[in-house]
């Protein structure tokens, strides 16, 4: 890792719990640290959403990736300058890069612009997504998995508040494709703006528009 200044790890699989704790967990917490020794300033890792009774039933595979979380954000963490900037304005909101804050003050509103900027530490990025839909080689076969996920995720990308009604509403989490979760995981490892932090399928989906 001479000379990187990003790093994507997309490392997880499926098997005995055992198994699914090494490779979900283990491999990528070695990836870190190494990466960590070696001044890398922002780390990027795909791990997974909550899915609730799910997570008992493959065990390792989350126990794996929980890991790994912890120990990213134990490495790479939170850091970074915020400069403010005001100016009058009647609009608020959050934007990538940018909070947002709208104060009263002198008989108008002041927009105050806390940019973010990188810091010169390390940064962690995680990434959840749900189900990743996509085309998947399996030997010479390939399943195209977006015919299932694609409508799924129309459908359920519009009931979100239905996400956290009890035992059901993690299942309801709404499918993403892989081109989306590549095109956020390449953005957040060279995009000096991106915040550092998780980011959940939901924003997975909304940094994915953005030119």
């Amino acid at each position: 890792m001479d000379n990187v200044s990003a790093v994507v790890s997309c490392v997880g699989g499926f098997g005995s719990n055992s198994f699914m704790y090494k490779i979900n967990g283990t491999a990528n917490i070695n990836a870190i640290r190494a990466a960590a020794e070696k001044g890398v300033k922002r780390f990027v890792y795909v791990s997974a959403a909550d899915f609730g009774l799910v997570n008992y039933l493959l065990q390792g595979y989350y126990e794996g990736k929980r890991a790994s979380e912890a120990e990213l954000l134990s490495k790479f963490t939170y850091g970074g300058d915020f400069h403010m900037e005001g100016a009058p304005f009647s609009h608020h909101g959050k934007e990538s890069g940018l909070e947002v804050v709208v104060e009263e003050g002198a008989g108008a509103h002041m927009l105050w612009l806390w940019r973010w900027e990188a810091a010169h530490g390390r940064e962690g990025v995680i990434l959840r997504p749900g189900f990743i839909h996509g085309t998947r080689r399996v030997g010479s076969v390939k399943i195209p998995l977006g015919l299932v996920g694609s409508p799924m995720q129309m459908v359920l990308q519009n009931i979100k508040p239905l996400t956290r009604l009890p035992l059901i509403g993690p299942l309801l989490t709404p499918p993403v494709s892989a081109a989306s979760v590549g095109k956020v995981a390449v953005r957040a490892a060279t995009d000096p703006v991106f915040p550092p932090g998780i980011v959940d399928v939901y924003g997975i989906m909304r940094y994915s528009e953005q030119n």
